[in-house]
């Protein structure tokens, strides 16, 4: 998934849906209908008729993520400190069992000659969140998004989420958060800067 260069004058515009497969919303209502019966259900009975249909459409929506516009701007003052989003609210399907895990992530990085609009930190996180996944693949692809296109001199992504394949079903260890994280650059090669990074996740 790539971008232009930097423009100072007009934001690239994210195109992610024409770079997924697109859903096949007919064929999922089907499929829907089939597993309901698999599952001894009517799906045509009073409550479910609808269900196919509304079934597929959620998962398109978990599954395509928004296009968006790249903002950046030149780092004029010369910032050379963190910049950091906590808590970015995150939900993902779990590739495995397709039920979601959810939970916050936190994006930081050292700015190099571009700065980044901060909402845009959120939708990097929504770009890849917005898939069938599993919390560590997802955790490197924003850090290596925002290493690729924003250039920065250090990124660091921690995910904290709790996967409901683990705490409804099997183990059923409710309440239990997975942590992963990803740091690039001067946050991985400087332990003074990786600290710093964690201390500020910590508040």
């Amino acid at each position: 998934m790539s971008v232009a260069e930097f423009d100072d004058v007009a934001p690239t515009r994210v195109r992610p849906r024409g770079l997924r497969p697109a859903v096949d919303l007919d064929a999922a209502e089907r499929a829907v209908a089939d597993l309901l019966g698999a599952l001894g259900r009517d799906p045509e009975g009073a409550h479910l008729a609808d269900t196919p249909r509304r079934v597929a459409a959620a998962y398109e929506e978990l599954l395509t993520p928004r296009d968006f516009d790249l903002t950046t701007f030149p780092n004029d003052a010369g910032y050379d400190e963190l910049v950091l989003a906590r808590d970015i609210p995150m939900t993902s399907l779990c590739e495995h069992h397709m039920l979601p895990f959810r939970g916050v992530a936190h994006v930081g990085y050292l700015p190099g000659e571009r700065i980044l609009g901060l909402s845009k930190l959120a939708r990097v996180v929504e770009l890849f969140a917005r898939d069938l996944q599993v919390q560590e693949r997802l955790t490197m692809q924003v850090a290596d998004w925002l290493g690729e296109h924003l250039r920065p001199r250090g990124v660091g992504v921690v995910i904290e989420a709790e996967h409901l394949c683990m705490s409804m079903r099997g183990v059923q260890a409710a309440g239990t958060r997975t942590v992963t994280s990803a740091v690039r650059g001067v946050l991985r090669d400087s332990p003074a800067a990786r600290r710093e990074f964690l201390d500020l996740i910590r508040g």
